[in-house]
């Protein structure tokens, strides 16, 4: 027991970052296309959230959930925590992650602008951004990541 509290109340070996080691920031990752694209769909998805807290507070769980999913990828990315997690087929995931917030904010978007705020009008006008932003992301991760790894399955 007296072990116990000894190596607990010692500093942390050099170089460790007191038991945070496991997340350190890859600082390449945000200047490169895919972190700037999910920086900009965290921006963009806060700014709807924004809008829909403004005006009409019903729609404001969904860009809100968007906002906490994507901050998540955003997190797993940029620590490669995601690669402890090799089970998963992280490609598809995002895929699927872009898709249905697209379908989710083309619904919500166009539900908002009925109803004539000003709030609600800017949250559609950013809600479309958002949508084509979700889809070149969607795009990009079919292209680079989806499709080569089918036609690596194609040839085994």
């Amino acid at each position: 027991m007296f072990n116990a509290w000894s190596r607990r109340d010692r500093p942390p070996e050099a170089g460790t970052a007191a038991g945070l080691e496991g997340f350190a920031v890859d600082k390449t990752f945000l200047s490169s296309l895919k972190g700037i694209l999910l920086e900009t769909e965290l921006a963009l998805t806060f700014i709807i959230f924004i809008c829909f807290t403004a005006s009409i507070s019903a729609y404001m769980a969904a860009a809100l959930l968007e906002f906490f999913i994507t901050l998540a990828f955003l997190f797993l990315y940029a620590t490669q925590y995601y690669q402890r997690f090799d089970r998963l087929n992280w490609p598809c995931l995002d895929f699927l992650r872009c898709v249905s917030a697209i379908i989710i904010f083309l619904v919500v978007s166009f539900a908002a602008v009925t109803s004539r705020d000003g709030a609600a009008i800017a949250a559609f006008v950013f809600g479309i951004i958002l949508v084509s932003v979700f889809a070149y992301d969607a795009f990009k991760i079919y292209r680079t990541e989806i499709v080569p790894r089918a036609a690596q399955g194609d040839q085994q």
